[in-house]
């Protein structure tokens, strides 16, 4: 019955989010598994090309997420994530047709955009439409029911993988986006929050979320925090392959290990994190697994045999709880201290931490560690500490931004 509990939500609505969530990653994880085949064997790209491209969109992104996070202020959460979610499955139904490198990356920078609005939609809606005290568990049930989605879209696009013809691999972005349909429909028939007739005043009144810097810091920090994806999906796998004598094969062991501990640990993980204090406290558990993590994988360069695939599979399992606490910090910090009336910009400036992230951390990450060794690994864990530590002041004075500059309607 416990373990029931940490994969079933208890409530109507909290069930209703977590059955879109698994179909809206079910759909992108689909096309994601495939997009190297799809973009060099459909659109006729070179690697360095989808590299690039994707390089640009991401810059794209980092320039979009606070003007779309307004934008969703403006329009209302729940209809920023109908509009992005509709979008977003029309862009899919016209992939198969695009070839060269500029449409590509013009195709890939509106869909990142078109994604990132959604994004900030839902995580508006989701701290809108929840109490207090349990905005973070709801989340926590959400991501579980998103890494289920991503593991069940990765198969169906191996799958098509597998038959390898054209043909097959074209069906993935049209089952994507006939997917994302049905999605924008389920959003869309969620519950309605009313708004307040006197919001746009209020957020004129009420300052920036750039101007509140304990917050933009605080984004910074859990961005650091975020680079866990950067340690589990790139920099171990090069490690093991480079400076090991692990098997390759073990990677299939590692990621599915991650799989089945972020699928049933996330809501465990994210208990207590409904406050500030308690954010915090998931940010230093997440600091230390960062830590053990470092250490332990450091040392593989120097083991052979089994010691070594037992010390890397530990490494991961310690980095795993690194996200599963990371993700509980940032849904606390982001529920207590946004801006009551500017949820959708302040999602927008939070998220310009991982923005920053995506694009410093693998080329950063994998030099440390690859270039410089042990001791590489112990600055990659000395900046996951820093990001620890900062967190606590810039949590406080975000609060006391909050408190200073309260605006009632």
């Amino acid at each position: 019955m416990r373990l029931l509990a940490t994969i079933v939500p208890p409530t109507s609505l909290e069930r209703r989010l977590t059955v879109q969530s698994i179909l809206s990653a079910f759909a992108t994880g689909s096309f994601l598994t495939g997009t190297a085949v799809f973009f060099t064997k459909i659109v006729g790209l070179s690697a360095a090309q989808v590299g690039l491209g994707m390089s640009i969109s991401g810059i794209v992104v980092l320039a979009c997420s606070v003007p779309l996070g307004k934008v969703t202020d403006r329009l209302g959460a729940q209809r920023m994530w109908v509009l992005g979610s509709a979008i977003e499955a029309i862009l899919y139904f016209i992939w198969p047709w695009l070839d060269g490198f500029w449409t590509f990356t013009l195709m890939l920078s509106v869909l990142a955009a078109v994604e990132t609005g959604a994004r900030a939609g839902r995580g508006a809606y989701t701290i809108e439409v929840f109490p207090r005290e349990t905005r973070v568990r709801s989340m926590a049930f959400m991501r579980s029911a998103r890494n289920v989605g991503y593991t069940l879209g990765a198969a169906a696009g191996g799958f098509a993988l597998a038959i390898g013809t054209d043909t097959a691999i074209m069906a993935v972005p049209i089952l994507t986006g006939a997917l994302l349909v049905i999605n924008a429909f389920m959003v869309r028939a969620l519950p309605t929050i009313a708004r307040a007739d006197s919001v746009e005043v209020v957020q004129l009144a009420s300052p920036a979320g750039l101007r509140n810097k304990g917050f933009v810091i605080l984004g910074i920090c859990n961005g650091v925090l975020g680079t866990n994806q950067v340690l589990l999906n790139v920099v171990v796998p090069l490690w093991l392959v480079e400076r090991t004598d692990a098997p390759p094969v073990l990677l299939a062991w590692l990621f599915g290990t991650n799989t089945v501990l972020a699928v049933l640990l996330q809501v465990p993980f994210a208990k207590g994190a409904h406050s500030v204090d308690g954010a915090l406290r998931a940010a230093r558990l997440c600091g230390w697994s960062f830590v053990i993590s470092c250490a332990i994988i450091a040392v593989t360069h120097d083991t052979v045999g089994w010691v070594s695939i037992v010390l890397i599979w530990l490494g991961h399992v310690t980095i795993t709880g690194a996200e599963l606490w990371s993700s509980a910090a940032h849904w606390g910090w982001l529920a207590e201290l946004s801006d009551p009336q500017r949820l959708g910009e302040y999602q927008g400036v939070f998220n310009l931490g991982y923005q920053v992230e995506s694009i410093v951390g693998p080329a950063l990450f994998t030099f440390l560690a690859l270039t410089w060794g042990t001791p590489g690994w112990a600055v990659i864990a000395a900046i996951a500490v820093a990001a620890v530590v900062v967190a606590h002041p810039a949590a406080r004075a975000a609060e006391r931004h909050l408190r200073e500059h309260a605006v009632t309607s």
